[in-house]
């Protein structure tokens, strides 16, 4: 008679490690894009602006003017004049899919001032988002915006 293989029951692996990421908190996710929940900072004057921060503000200012996602997920990145610009703005882009920015051209017409376009891919037709922010204190905050 042949014996069975013996079944040992072993203890569950610990988890890898992998520095310090259990101490930075997921973003939280509105819509289909999960937002940054830091203001936007960064460096001291001069110093060259997140690019990836900058597309994802471009996403979600794109997103609200879509129809898929409520202007308070952006407000913080406003001042009070260009919410209320937005609120008012409603559904500016006609959509039948969410829509998909590309890369932001960055200009920085002077000290504390930065301009950026974004293509926003909309399915059929794509449409051009200007957004201007401008650096109050530390933070950056969107001044105005612009799309057709």
């Amino acid at each position: 008679m042949s014996s069975l293989p013996r079944v040992h029951v072993t203890p569950a692996p610990e988890p890898a490690y992998d520095g310090d990421r259990a101490t930075n908190a997921a973003p939280a996710t509105q819509g289909a894009l999960a937002l940054d929940p830091r203001p936007l900072v960064w460096g001291p004057p001069g110093a060259t602006p997140d690019e990836r921060r900058l597309r994802l503000l471009g996403q979600a200012l794109a997103e609200v003017l879509t129809g898929r996602r409520p202007p308070e997920s952006v407000a913080d990145r406003l001042t009070g004049q260009a919410y209320r610009e937005l609120l008012r703005a409603g559904r500016m882009i006609e959509s039948r899919r969410t829509p998909f920015v590309g890369s932001p051209r960055v200009t920085e017409p002077r000290d504390g001032v930065i301009e950026m376009c974004l293509l926003v891919h909309c399915g059929e037709r794509a449409h051009v988002l200007a957004v201007r922010l401008e650096r109050r204190g530390v933070q950056w905050l969107c001044t105005d915006f612009e799309t057709a």
